[in-house]
């Protein structure tokens, strides 16, 4: 099992020159749980997991990890406890599959230090569970779009992280991939006690698949809870602008949200 570490945002400010996208939030995440957080494009969900991994400098407030500012920590040590798969990897051009997963590698490797079977053993993890094995000696560029994102994903699970933060990571995916990859961070949720943190759009797959859902609105947290909980009427209405009736999921149990749009008949 995996270490459990607390992280936390207090009083963030975030944006891009003037733009202002999260303004005065405060979040917790619950160690050794699956959160996901949800909002409407642009409410900043990006924006604050490229705060949390230190990618991107608050204007105010702070991001802590186990009580320790994240940009006093050494990246290389912050890097063997968090990872970050982001929306929009670039790979560098004509690189492996193989190469690619093993950069996941890279903070548990001393400068100069050979590769070791643990680097293997971790890598070919890694590919086995996205089922990119057959893709190792590919290069990137040739790969679908879909392809791409799991390997990705194989290169975030390399890393062997206790924490672990993904950006939209059923982004490409058929329905097939999507759920494949979700059960995949359940498992490893389940089974390593990995604290996973996930932005996703659809709604009704993160009421599924996480413990704790954290809605994003006006660049504030808007409700956290969970499943239950958030996922309600009231904040659909208020986070995504539309009227929804909420039901149980006949095969999880968890709410489902069915939109109701402006030709569809009002429920009594």
């Amino acid at each position: 099992m995996t270490a459990a570490h607390n992280l936390m945002a207090a009083g963030l400010r975030l944006g891009y020159r003037d733009l202002v996208v999260i303004d005065g939030l405060d979040l917790t995440i619950p160690p050794g749980r699956l959160t996901a957080i949800v909002g409407a494009n642009a409410c900043g969900k990006s924006t604050l997991l490229r705060a949390m991994s230190r990618l991107l400098k608050p204007q105010a407030g702070q991001v802590l990890l186990d009580g320790r500012p994240v940009r006093r920590i050494p990246p290389k040590e912050l890097a063997r406890t968090l990872g970050l798969l982001p929306q929009s990897p670039i790979a560098p051009d004509g690189i492996t599959v193989a190469d690619l997963v093993g950069r996941g590698r890279n903070p548990h490797r001393r400068a100069l230090s050979r590769w070791s079977r643990r680097d293997d053993e971790a890598v070919a993890a890694a590919l086995e569970a996205t089922r990119t094995l057959d893709l190792a000696d590919r290069t990137v560029d040739q790969l679908s779009g879909g392809q791409r994102q799991r390997v990705w994903m194989a290169m975030a699970l390399a890393q062997e992280t206790d924490l672990l933060l993904l950006d939209e990571p059923t982004t490409f995916l058929d329905v097939a991939h999507q759920i494949e990859i979700l059960d995949l961070l359940v498992e490893l949720n389940r089974d390593r006690g990995t604290t996973v943190v996930m932005v996703l759009h659809d709604l009704n797959l993160a009421a599924r698949y996480a413990d704790h859902l954290v809605a994003i609105a006006d660049g504030r947290v808007h409700s956290a809870g969970s499943p239950a909980d958030v996922l309600t009427p009231a904040t659909v209405r208020a986070v995504f602008g539309i009227d929804s009736q909420v039901i149980a999921d006949p095969i999880s149990g968890r709410p489902l949200m069915l939109p109701i749009g402006r030709h569809h008949p009002r429920p009594d």
